[in-house]
């Protein structure tokens, strides 16, 4: 087995500017016996030692887990985007809650409406919200029903409790203050006060109501018929 060992060698000179060179001396020692033989100087390979080390496997680890979860944040990423600043029609579900205790209620939109249009304009207190007064009387409780005692006229027994019921002034619904200023003005129908200037129907001609066919040659036949009686 021999040892190499390499030495390295730097010439100079003195000139200005100096020129240098530097060279490598490889020297191998040779095992020799006490005569002076060599016995082995050939070269042989430097084996290292088969596996990892305990400070490499733990660097391969660490990688992995560090790749691992870079690709756990961008899938996350991924499915948690923001959402776009528009949304759909379909996805733009609203569940408001409506009160419907107000009289006339029923409109499609009923948020938009306008308030104003439902206030007294001649009044001097403006819109007055409702109040349900319930009686300040103050009146016995009332007895639970009793059933119907054998021979009694079925008849006459519901008719008195009716009676009994529609003139009970503690049972709901209460009076209510309800203010109806508005009457509907700028209406498409327009005002019904113009039928009382209207011709009357003695000086209409039905005679066209043949020309229409036989469904209202009846129709006519009837107005003419009512016409000439007046006449007569």
């Amino acid at each position: 087995m021999s040892i190499v060992y390499l030495l390295p060698i730097i010439i100079s000179d003195s000139g200005n500017p100096p020129m240098s060179s530097t060279s490598t001396l490889t020297i191998r020692v040779c095992g020799c016996s006490s005569d002076g033989i060599v016995q082995s100087c050939n070269v042989e390979a430097y084996v290292l030692p088969i596996g990892l080390s305990m400070g490499a496997l733990i660097a391969i680890l660490a990688c992995i887990i560090l790749l691992l979860v870079i690709v756990v944040l961008f899938v996350t990423l991924r499915r948690h985007k923001n959402e776009p600043l528009i949304i759909k029609d379909d996805e733009d579900v609203r569940e408001n809650i409506i009160r419907y205790d107000d009289e006339g209620g029923g409109e499609e939109d009923t948020e938009a409406f306008d308030i104003a249009t439902l206030q007294n304009p001649d009044g001097i207190n403006g819109f007055l919200p409702r109040k349900d007064i319930k009686p300040d009387l103050q009146f016995m409780p009332r007895q639970g029903l009793a059933p119907v005692p054998n021979g009694v006229d079925v008849d006459e027994f519901i008719n008195v409790r009716l009676h009994e019921a529609d003139n009970d002034p503690t049972a709901p619904p209460y009076d209510s203050i309800q203010i109806y200023g508005y009457e509907g003005r700028g209406s498409a129908a327009g005002s019904l006060s113009s039928l009382e200037s209207s011709a009357s129907d003695s000086d209409q001609n039905f005679d066209y109501l043949s020309e229409w066919g036989p469904r209202f040659k009846r129709l006519g036949e009837l107005y003419s018929v009512g016409e000439s009686d007046k006449e007569t």
